[in-house]
Order: structure tokens, then C-alpha cells, then sequence
């Protein structure tokens, strides 16, 4: 298993398009947006393909961290955690970002409590699945 940075936007649109458009019915144009081009990307694979991916923004000094996702055969086997891990490190090697920000669809707070991160805030709607604003010192 290895995840690294990467330009391979095919492999994360599909990993995004598989969990979040087919299996969580987000809309397609919620999803694909025209931010691609100005994230990092990490992508997770493995002898059978690609399996995760994560999109990072630095603002300022702070690393916000989305579009994190994991396919069916990798979770509960700790991929998801290892890429949270890449992704915060990732941050960290940005100068000057001090912390990560993230927003959480409600049922994962408790996986991202995990990595050291804190809930903040009220729940809120997004591509109408209930969501949370989750932050954490680097």
C-alpha cells in the first residue's frame, strides 16, 4: 500500500466518482468541480489499483483538507487513517501551514476525532448529506 502525491486526476475523479456519485448519490456537478487544478492531490494504491484519494488547499497557514475517500475493499483495513496521516504530512511540509481543516459528513467525526481532530460548529448540509467543520493543530 502506498500512497503518494500525484497528477493522475483520472484515478481520483474515479475513486470520487465510485463513493461519492454512485454510492452516496452526491450530484455529479457537486462533485466535479473546477477546483482540481489548483489542489494537491494524494492518491492510495496498491497491487489491485488505486483505492483512496484526498484533495489539499493551503490558505494561508492553514492545509484544508477534501474529498477524502476510501473504496469498499480498503475500509476497516486502517487505509483511510493512513491517508488522513499522508495527508496532514503532506500539510505539515508546506511552509508556514500550521493547521488542517476539514469538513466531515457526520457519521465520520468519530474517524477523524481518531487523527486529533475536534468538531466545531453547527451541522450543516452538504449535496445533502449532513456535515460538520472539523479542525486540528499541526
Amino acid at each position: 500500500m502506498r500512497i503518494e502525491e500525484t497528477d493522475d486526476l483520472a484515478a481520483c475523479h474515479m475513486l470520487r466518482r465510485r463513493v461519492f456519485i454512485d454510492e452516496q448519490a452526491v450530484p455529479e456537478a457537486d462533485e466535479m468541480d473546477d477546483l482540481d487544478d489548483l489542489a494537491i492531490h494524494l492518491l492510495g494504491q496498491d497491487e489491485d489499483g488505486p483505492w483512496g484519494t484526498a484533495r489539499l488547499f493551503v490558505q494561508g497557514d492553514t492545509g484544508k483538507i477534501g474529498r477524502v475517500c476510501v473504496l469498499p475493499r480498503m475500509r476497516g483495513t486502517g487505509a483511510g487513517a493512513a491517508l488522513m496521516r499522508a495527508a496532514l504530512d503532506a500539510l505539515r511540509a508546506r511552509p508556514g501551514v500550521v493547521r488542517a481543516k476539514l469538513s466531515s459528513q457526520v457519521h465520520a467525526i468519530g474517524f477523524y476525532e481518531k487523527l486529533g481532530f475536534a468538531a466545531h460548529g453547527p451541522v450543516y448540509d452538504d449535496a445533502g448529506i449532513p456535515h460538520r467543520d472539523m479542525s486540528r493543530e499541526l
